[in-house]
């Protein structure tokens, strides 16, 4: 899916980045990933999206889309906690 990322955010206890759609891709929208430490030096992984259908099939689509990108942010998730 064509992508690009965005920003990027590289501080001593943030580090994550997002990524925008480009011309070609089903929706229009961003996407983003950020793992920070708080003061207690808890560490937190955080993921936000936003989107639109971009085509007529992801209009279709509709609640089978949306359930799709739940999914795949569920999987985000579970692989992020795999990895403590």
């Amino acid at each position: 899916m064509p992508c690009q990322v965005v920003w990027v955010r590289d501080g001593p206890d943030a580090y994550g980045y997002g990524f925008g759609t480009l011309p070609g891709h089903p929706e229009h929208g961003e996407e983003a990933f950020l793992v920070s430490r708080d003061a207690d030096g808890r560490v937190w992984f955080e993921v936000r999206a936003f989107s639109r259908p971009a085509t007529w099939y992801a209009k279709l689509g509709g609640p089978v889309t949306r359930r799709f990108q739940d999914w795949t942010t569920d999987r985000y998730v579970a692989a992020a906690r795999g990895l403590g």
